[in-house]
């Protein structure tokens, strides 16, 4: 090694730093994150220059002489005299990236340091090795997340819209994962500071598919008015060019669509459209309308198309044509799968990705959280492997979809882990699945590294597989949403006949064979479930505070709640199959035993709130634990009608009270009835017995 090479530039206390650039607003952010980083680690507030002679960092668009790659959102480091390092970047972006980039490098900030309660020691001195270093292209141009389905991001804080509190560490967590764009939100009011912020912050906003150009819902600013395009297209076209007028000056990436009211086809709006014709005929005339629409205000727009839904089957069938230059994006069935989604109990699996024919731009929608009322995971890490996400992605890659990748990444902190992945896939265009996990394990935790990452790895082989693909296995709302239909089924008394919202999961058939059907593909996660569960309360133990706390969180919580969920269902399951032999104290303690397993759910979500966190999953509103729990619990109550009513004593005195107390008892004197909780308990003890079908596990209520 050269002494060139061996040379150091040694950071202490307070580090001279001289910003070359007028500040622009996404530069005031980046440096008020680069002040936090280097405060955190050295203790010390850096100390701006105006003399870049004093300066040991100076920061500055690139010029001739930086050896900078000329494309957007490059940015290099380089050493001059002596050991001054020059972070320089192509465009604000690339200085913005460069900055991160040297917190991230030499200060050891990961990109979700926030979210995963990073460990951040204070150190008295940074050495950096003075290497020349320029940034790769990135693989994916426009790349970033939708931030959807963010109830828990709602409800964290008592103000409505959230605040800017909120919203930084969102848009700072992208930034520093390489994205460039955001669809900061779902239908939130728009006074909010979402889409302000992430604009001051440098990056691109982008729009939900319901929203096109992020213009404001037609039955929201016209109530009453009909929703149809061709007998108001006035009053459509004036909401567009407003929402024009009001980002034209931003960096937006323009979302063309024309769906219905409430994302769903405009037809059922009006009828009239009933052929596939006319239905792709106006969609691709409303398009080129809002496309030339833009272009009266901005100067070569990027606009793309969600090719979602019924789009995507008008496209794919020649329907819809689209504007010149757009970006086609192909969005895949909700579980990471490049297919079309399921609706209701009709899963066609139609490829979405871009033919070897198709020619133009091409980009991607993903999910690593989802919320479709089957099987989802929400509040859960996505259930598919590492390698699933790496096989789907540089699929995509290869057939041309690297234009534009958005992801949903719903709240954020319990999806930390799948969001990296995705991050090194549009940013390298590739992974090396077992690589990264090492370095996201040793980048957040301190010790126990391989115990760790085998949690991680077989977290996607633990999960429950529901169906015959890769892509069926089960988030933890499959143990809450067809828990509550079959749970409203039964109450409603019509079991005579099939519930036909469950036919995506069991086999149609009988009421009861449905519910059975669930208790088969349930039994066997339990025990895969306890014992992953095991194996990470083994490794809790060895881990330091700090460490153990950051394990419970983002490893033990998601076990929790898929253990927690899966018993809870398999226990209402099988109460159903008692009553339906009418033994109904049984039923009554199984139900009981579901609601118990349902409550550790929530008391689940009450350990994961501490500091910070407090009320973080309070509007657990999607999933909804709370909700399945009331509804097992005005279950059991009705169950406890059949034989123990009207005075809830009959039972206590058939199976728990002496033989000898039986018969001289007086009515007059009987004991105060059992609550539901004791009732069950006792009842558990005297009818499950080791020859009777014994409840399974001891139950922690």
């Amino acid at each position: 090694m050269t002494a060139e090479l061996k040379r150091e530039l040694h950071l202490s206390g307070q580090v001279r730093i001289h910003v070359a650039e007028s500040h622009s607003t996404a530069i005031n952010h980046v440096l008020r994150m680069l002040t936090r980083d280097l405060n955190r680690v050295l203790g010390s507030e850096p100390q701006w220059v105006d003399d870049p002679r004093q300066a040991q960092i100076r920061i500055a668009l690139a010029g001739e002489n930086d050896s900078c790659p000329q494309s957007p959102e490059a940015f290099g480091f380089r050493f001059v005299a002596g050991t001054v390092l020059h972070i320089v970047g192509h465009d604000e972006l690339g200085i913005v990236y460069g900055v991160l980039e040297f917190s991230r490098r030499f200060l050891g900030i990961q990109p979700f340091w926030y979210w995963m309660d990073q460990s951040i020691k204070l150190q008295n001195e940074v050495m950096i090795p003075c290497v020349d270093y320029v940034s790769p292209p990135r693989k994916v141009r426009y790349r970033g997340w939708f931030v959807n389905d963010e109830v828990c991001l709602i409800g964290w804080k008592p103000v409505y819209p959230p605040t800017r509190e909120v919203w930084k560490p969102v848009f700072e967590a992208l930034l520093r994962s390489g994205g460039n764009m955001v669809i900061p939100g779902t239908d939130l009011p728009r006074h909010g500071v979402h889409y302000e912020l992430a604009s001051e912050m440098g990056l691109w906003v982008t729009h939900h598919h319901a929203e096109p150009l992020g213009a404001e819902m037609f039955a929201r600013a016209y109530p009453g008015r009909e929703m149809s395009y061709l007998r108001e297209p006035e009053r459509y076209e004036q909401l567009w060019r407003q929402a024009i007028q009001e980002q034209q000056h931003r960096k937006v990436v323009w979302v063309l669509s024309f769906r219905g009211q409430g994302d769903k086809p405009f037809w059922e709006d009006d009828p009239s459209f009933d052929t596939p014709l006319k239905r792709g005929k106006l969609i691709g005339q409303v398009m080129q309308k809002q496309y030339d629409m833009i272009r009266e205000y901005v100067e070569d727009p990027v606009c793309c198309v969600a090719l979602y839904g019924e789009i995507a089957e008008l496209y794919q069938k020649g329907f819809i044509s689209l504007p010149e230059h757009t970006i086609r994006v192909w969005a895949d069935n909700g579980y990471g799968k490049m297919v079309s989604r399921r609706r209701d109990e009709l899963n066609l699996r139609i490829p979405s990705l871009p033919r070897v024919k198709d020619s133009g731009r091409h980009g991607l929608y993903v999910h690593v959280t989802f919320h479709d009322l089957q099987a989802s995971n929400h509040l859960t890490m996505f259930a598919g492997s590492a390698d699933f996400l790496k096989s789907e992605l540089e699929g995509a890659f290869a057939v041309g979809a690297s234009d534009y990748l958005i992801l949903n990444s719903g709240n954020i902190r319990p999806h930390a882990y799948p969001l990296d992945i995705v991050s090194t896939l549009w940013n390298d265009g590739t992974i090396d699945t077992e690589q990264h996990l090492q370095s996201f394990v040793r980048s957040y935790y301190a010790s126990e590294h391989e115990a760790l990452a085998r949690l991680y790895r077989e977290y996607a082989e633990t999960t429950l597989p529901y169906g015959p693909h890769l892509d069926d296995l089960a988030g933890e709302q499959y143990y809450h949403h067809p828990a509550r239909q079959i749970i409203g089924h039964w109450l409603q008394g019509k079991e005579a006949e099939s519930d036909r919202r469950l036919d995506w999961a069991v086999s149609a058939g009988t009421f009861e064979q449905q519910v059975k059907g669930f208790e088969k593909r349930l039994a066997p996660a339990l025990d895969r479930w306890k014992s992953w569960l095991a194996q990470c309360d083994e490794t809790l133990a060895k881990l330091d505070d700090d460490d153990r706390q950051r394990a419970k969180d983002h490893l033990r919580f998601h076990g929790e709640l898929h253990l927690s969920g899966s018993e809870g269902f398999y226990q209402l399951c099988r109460s159903y199959a008692a009553y339906r032999q009418k033994q109904y104290p049984q039923a009554f303690v199984l139900a009981s035993e579901s609601l118990w397993h349902y409550r550790r759910g929530l008391d689940t979500l009450r350990a994961a709130e501490h500091g910070k966190w407090a009320d973080f999953y309070r509007a657990d509103w999607l999933t909804n634990i709370a909700s399945t729990a009331q509804n097992v619990d005005t279950l059991r109550k009705v169950l406890r009608m059949h034989g123990d009513s009207p005075d809830f004593f009959l039972w206590y005195k058939l199976y728990l009270m002496p033989e000898t107390e039986k018969h001289i008892y007086l009515e007059n004197t009987h004991r105060e009835p059992l609550t539901d909780d004791d009732l069950a308990t006792r009842l558990k003890e005297r009818l499950f017995t080791d020859t009777n079908q014994e409840a399974e596990g001891n139950v922690d209520r």
